[in-house]
Protein backbone atom coordinates (compact mmCIF):
# COMPACT_ATOMS: atom_id res chain seq x y z
CA UNK A 1 0.00 0.00 0.00
CA UNK A 2 1.39 3.36 -0.65
CA UNK A 3 1.55 6.20 1.40
CA UNK A 4 -0.84 8.77 -0.04
CA UNK A 5 -3.27 5.52 -0.29
CA UNK A 6 -2.90 5.17 3.30
CA UNK A 7 -3.41 8.33 4.59
CA UNK A 8 -6.13 9.07 2.56
CA UNK A 9 -8.29 6.11 3.60
CA UNK A 10 -7.00 6.19 6.82
CA UNK A 11 -10.07 4.55 8.92
CA UNK A 12 -10.46 3.10 12.62
CA UNK A 13 -12.05 -0.20 13.28
CA UNK A 14 -13.73 -1.08 16.33
CA UNK A 15 -14.02 -4.62 16.11
CA UNK A 16 -10.09 -6.31 16.58
CA UNK A 17 -9.02 -9.88 16.88
CA UNK A 18 -6.01 -11.63 16.74
CA UNK A 19 -3.45 -11.57 16.07
CA UNK A 20 -1.83 -8.60 16.78
CA UNK A 21 1.33 -7.57 15.41
CA UNK A 22 4.19 -9.09 16.65
CA UNK A 23 8.22 -9.24 16.10
CA UNK A 24 9.35 -6.99 13.05
CA UNK A 25 5.52 -5.78 12.01
CA UNK A 26 5.62 -4.57 16.31
CA UNK A 27 9.37 -3.13 15.99
CA UNK A 28 8.12 -1.25 12.55
CA UNK A 29 4.87 0.38 14.56
CA UNK A 30 7.13 1.46 17.64
CA UNK A 31 9.85 2.72 14.84
CA UNK A 32 7.34 4.92 13.37
CA UNK A 33 6.21 6.23 16.46
CA UNK A 34 9.79 7.20 17.00
CA UNK A 35 9.91 9.08 13.78
CA UNK A 36 7.46 11.76 14.87
CA UNK A 37 8.09 15.28 14.62
CA UNK A 38 10.49 15.84 17.52
CA UNK A 39 11.74 19.33 18.00
CA UNK A 40 15.00 19.72 19.68
CA UNK A 41 15.24 15.46 19.69
CA UNK A 42 13.47 15.36 23.22
CA UNK A 43 12.48 12.19 22.49
CA UNK A 44 8.77 13.05 24.04
CA UNK A 45 7.22 9.53 23.98
CA UNK A 46 6.84 6.25 26.24
CA UNK A 47 5.14 3.11 25.17
CA UNK A 48 3.32 1.58 27.19
CA UNK A 49 1.75 -2.80 25.37
CA UNK A 50 -1.07 -4.65 27.08
CA UNK A 51 -1.26 -7.99 25.64
CA UNK A 52 -2.24 -10.98 27.34
CA UNK A 53 -2.06 -10.79 31.03
CA UNK A 54 -1.66 -7.19 30.51
CA UNK A 55 -4.86 -6.07 29.30
CA UNK A 56 -5.80 -8.15 32.61
CA UNK A 57 -4.14 -5.46 34.38
CA UNK A 58 -4.85 -2.61 32.42
CA UNK A 59 -8.57 -3.52 33.02
CA UNK A 60 -7.70 -3.33 36.69
CA UNK A 61 -6.61 -0.07 36.68
CA UNK A 62 -9.55 1.43 34.87
CA UNK A 63 -12.32 -0.76 37.39
CA UNK A 64 -10.18 0.93 40.44
CA UNK A 65 -10.66 4.76 38.79
CA UNK A 66 -14.45 3.99 38.16
CA UNK A 67 -14.68 2.89 41.66
CA UNK A 68 -13.00 5.76 42.85
CA UNK A 69 -15.13 7.77 41.14
CA UNK A 70 -18.09 5.80 42.94
CA UNK A 71 -19.43 4.73 39.78
CA UNK A 72 -22.24 2.74 38.84
CA UNK A 73 -22.09 -0.72 38.61
CA UNK A 74 -22.68 -0.60 34.69
CA UNK A 75 -19.79 1.77 34.11
CA UNK A 76 -17.41 -0.35 36.31
CA UNK A 77 -18.39 -3.24 33.96
CA UNK A 78 -17.68 -1.29 30.98
CA UNK A 79 -14.71 -0.67 32.29
CA UNK A 80 -13.23 -3.86 33.43
CA UNK A 81 -14.20 -5.33 29.26
CA UNK A 82 -12.74 -2.04 27.55
CA UNK A 83 -9.04 -3.60 27.18
CA UNK A 84 -10.57 -6.20 25.57
CA UNK A 85 -11.79 -4.50 22.73
CA UNK A 86 -8.35 -6.05 21.27
CA UNK A 87 -5.23 -8.16 21.60
CA UNK A 88 -3.26 -5.61 22.03
CA UNK A 89 -3.30 -1.69 23.48
CA UNK A 90 -0.39 0.34 23.51
CA UNK A 91 -0.66 3.73 25.83
CA UNK A 92 1.10 6.47 24.24
CA UNK A 93 2.49 9.19 26.86
CA UNK A 94 3.68 12.48 26.34
CA UNK A 95 6.63 12.64 28.39
CA UNK A 96 7.27 16.02 28.56
CA UNK A 97 11.10 17.46 29.09
CA UNK A 98 11.44 21.32 30.54
CA UNK A 99 12.77 23.06 27.41
CA UNK A 100 13.04 26.92 26.74
CA UNK A 101 12.44 26.26 23.33
CA UNK A 102 9.88 23.42 23.38
CA UNK A 103 6.78 24.37 24.96
CA UNK A 104 4.57 20.81 26.46
CA UNK A 105 2.40 21.75 23.81
CA UNK A 106 4.26 21.26 21.33
CA UNK A 107 5.64 18.03 23.01
CA UNK A 108 1.81 16.60 23.89
CA UNK A 109 1.30 17.15 19.53
CA UNK A 110 4.49 14.93 19.19
CA UNK A 111 2.98 12.34 20.77
CA UNK A 112 -0.07 12.77 19.10
CA UNK A 113 1.64 12.43 15.89
CA UNK A 114 3.64 9.06 17.24
CA UNK A 115 -0.12 7.82 17.87
CA UNK A 116 -0.84 8.64 14.19
CA UNK A 117 2.15 7.55 12.82
CA UNK A 118 1.84 3.83 14.93
CA UNK A 119 -1.38 3.32 13.29
CA UNK A 120 -0.44 4.01 10.07
CA UNK A 121 2.02 1.75 10.23
CA UNK A 122 0.08 -1.33 12.01
CA UNK A 123 -2.14 -0.64 8.77
CA UNK A 124 0.76 -0.48 6.11
CA UNK A 125 1.25 -3.97 7.42
CA UNK A 126 -2.10 -5.88 7.19
CA UNK A 127 -3.52 -4.91 11.31
CA UNK A 128 -5.85 -2.74 12.02
CA UNK A 129 -6.22 -0.32 15.30
CA UNK A 130 -8.54 2.52 16.52
CA UNK A 131 -6.96 5.30 18.89
CA UNK A 132 -9.04 5.77 22.01
CA UNK A 133 -8.36 8.54 24.58
CA UNK A 134 -11.74 8.72 26.66
CA UNK A 135 -11.91 10.25 30.18
CA UNK A 136 -9.76 7.03 31.39
CA UNK A 137 -6.86 8.93 30.00
CA UNK A 138 -7.17 12.17 32.66
CA UNK A 139 -7.85 9.94 35.01
CA UNK A 140 -5.57 10.55 38.29
CA UNK A 141 -6.01 6.63 39.32
CA UNK A 142 -4.73 5.73 35.72
CA UNK A 143 -1.94 8.65 35.33
CA UNK A 144 -0.57 7.42 38.43
CA UNK A 145 -1.45 3.78 38.13
CA UNK A 146 0.72 4.04 34.37
CA UNK A 147 3.67 6.69 36.00
CA UNK A 148 2.35 9.47 34.46
CA UNK A 149 2.63 12.62 35.95
CA UNK A 150 3.01 16.53 36.28
CA UNK A 151 2.90 17.45 32.69
CA UNK A 152 3.11 14.61 31.10
CA UNK A 153 -0.27 13.18 29.34
CA UNK A 154 -1.79 10.00 28.41
CA UNK A 155 -2.01 11.07 24.24
CA UNK A 156 -3.91 7.59 23.55
CA UNK A 157 -4.54 4.24 23.83
CA UNK A 158 -3.98 2.34 20.59
CA UNK A 159 -5.78 -0.73 20.22
CA UNK A 160 -4.17 -3.08 17.79
CA UNK A 161 -5.27 -6.44 16.30
CA UNK A 162 -6.56 -7.50 13.02
CA UNK A 163 -9.85 -6.68 11.42
CA UNK A 164 -12.99 -8.61 12.66
CA UNK A 165 -15.48 -5.94 10.81
CA UNK A 166 -15.96 -5.06 7.18
CA UNK A 167 -13.93 -1.65 6.43
CA UNK A 168 -16.57 1.17 5.79
CA UNK A 169 -15.22 3.36 2.85
CA UNK A 170 -13.98 7.06 4.41
CA UNK A 171 -15.99 9.94 4.34
CA UNK A 172 -15.86 12.38 1.51
CA UNK A 173 -15.48 15.86 2.79
CA UNK A 174 -15.57 18.98 0.99
CA UNK A 175 -12.28 20.77 1.38
CA UNK A 176 -13.80 24.35 0.47
CA UNK A 177 -15.12 23.61 4.40
CA UNK A 178 -11.80 23.73 5.63
CA UNK A 179 -9.53 25.24 3.45
CA UNK A 180 -8.77 29.13 3.20
CA UNK A 181 -5.89 30.65 1.94
CA UNK A 182 -4.48 34.08 2.86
Amino acid sequence: MDALTLLLNRRSLPKLAAPAPQGDALDNIFRAGLRAPDHAALTPWRFIVSEGEGLQKLADILVEAAKADGAEEAVIEKASKAPFRAPMVITVVAKVTEHDKVPVIEQHLSAGCAVQAMQMAAVAQGFAGIWRTGSWAYHPVVREALGVSGEDLIAGFLYLGTADCRDAKAPERDLSQFVEYL
